[in-house]
């Protein structure tokens, strides 16, 4: 007997005749993420071999980055030794040694995480349990992250593939960085209110009020390098700057902003909470947000601020120092402005690339400490003075100059 709905000669059932049917069901799979029946066995793996290739890459970029700054920012404890003791004729870090082997104080750094987590981990009684342990994770993980859009290079040409250089692609770069950084401010100030104590709380609210003066300086001081580039995208304001100027200039931002290039240097170095400015921890009036804190959860504090000074010297070399960009250095080698040309690689080309990134991010960090050595800390009020009354005016009238000078020179 025929099922209900066909003919007796047809003992097929109706659901496998209506071809609406089976469109609504393939939909419905394809809705639910489940593998369509008409697909062949072979395509479907391809493809999802080619998804866990994609998301291994994106994993891989993102290792990267973060060893590199993580690393980075733990030999920075060494570099400042050095570097400080040389400044005042010193030798510096030099006792801890492997083996008898000292390494020129290189194994202090280390010596200083194992001495952190063997530190009893103090919390006084009066302080907030949850918000005093979370405090200097979110500093951490705030300082971590914003280096994350970052380009270090152009295009890796791998297994026919074009991987792009920065751990996450973003169209928004300059915003997500600086929003990473403003946010990461919410750690000093959950240490401050949560450790019970008025010195802690009063470095919190300090932290507060300079990120704000500082990021209001950052912001409008980087409006003329959008201006000049005509993006908000790290990775192509970096490609921009290897154009020339006149034939034979880099375009870099230091070159095009120079007035911007002082503005957002001095108040990255503000963001960062060293001295000049490091009015929030001064040892001197308050100790700061942190005088409650031991062992690893100190040393997170110490390591949130090398991480932000490493992404300060990021985004500054991204925006005012050419990025990766290497002078005359284009995908197929070098083209000189007098008609030489040199070809290279496409690897050498991207190692020559991420080469000229990272040395130019070592130089500025090594900069910004050399700051950090040189001048005496700011009063609390001639810290805001500078920020209100000085860096944001700037900031304002080099948008304005911008403008007239982007004006003037637009062709017609």
């Amino acid at each position: 007997m025929g099922h209900r709905g066909t003919s007796p000669g047809d003992a097929r059932p109706r659901r496998y005749r209506d071809p609406s049917r089976a469109l609504v069901r393939r939909a419905r799979r394809e809705r639910r993420g489940l593998p369509r029946h008409d697909v062949p066995v072979g395509r479907r793996h391809g493809a999802d071999g080619a998804v866990i290739a994609d998301v291994g890459i994106v994993f891989g970029r993102v290792m990267f980055v973060m060893m590199f700054v993580l690393n980075l920012g733990g030999l920075l404890t060494w570099v400042e030794r050095k570097q400080s003791a040389i400044m005042q004729d010193r030798i510096g870090a030099n006792r801890a040694s492997i083996l008898g082997l000292r390494l020129f104080g290189l194994f202090h750094p280390l010596a200083d995480a194992i001495k952190m987590l063997a530190k009893e981990d103090f919390r006084p009684a009066r302080a907030d349990r949850f918000l005093f342990s979370l405090a200097p994770f979110v500093s951490v993980f705030f300082a971590l992250v914003a280096f994350a859009s970052i380009p270090f290079g152009n295009v890796l040409h791998a297994a026919g593939r074009e991987i792009p250089l920065q751990a996450v692609t973003l169209n928004v770069g300059v915003l997500y960085v600086f929003a990473m950084l403003s946010l990461g401010v919410y750690g000093v100030m959950m240490a401050g209110w949560s450790s019970g104590n008025n010195f802690a709380l009063l470095g919190g609210q300090r932290a507060a009020a300079l990120m704000i003066s500082a990021e209001i300086a950052i912001g409008a001081s980087i409006i003329g390098v959008i201006m000049v580039y005509g993006s908000l995208d790290l990775q192509s304001i970096a490609r921009a700057q290897g154009q020339l100027l006149w034939g034979w200039i880099p375009k870099w931002g230091i070159l095009t902003q120079p007035l911007a290039f002082v503005l957002f240097l001095t108040a990255g170095i503000a963001s960062t909470k060293r001295i000049p400015f490091d009015t929030p921890e001064g040892e001197s009036e308050i100790i700061g947000y942190f005088v409650e804190y031991s062992g690893m959860k100190f040393g997170m504090f110490a390591m949130a601020d090398f991480l932000e000074t490493i992404v300060v010297a990021g985004m500054t070399t991204a925006l005012f120092l050419g990025g990766w960009q290497v002078p005359y250095l284009v995908a197929g080698g070098f083209q000189f402005p007098w008609g030489a040309t040199l070809a290279l690689p496409p690897l050498v080309v991207t190692l020559l690339q991420v080469g000229s990134f990272v040395t130019k991010v070592v130089v500025m960090i090594f900069f910004l400490m050399l700051i950090r050595w040189t001048l005496p800390r700011f009063r609390y009020d001639q810290a805001m003075r500078l920020g209100w009354l000085a860096l944001f005016p700037l900031s304002i009238a080099n948008i304005v100059l911008t403008g007239l000078v982007l004006l003037i020179t637009r062709p017609a």
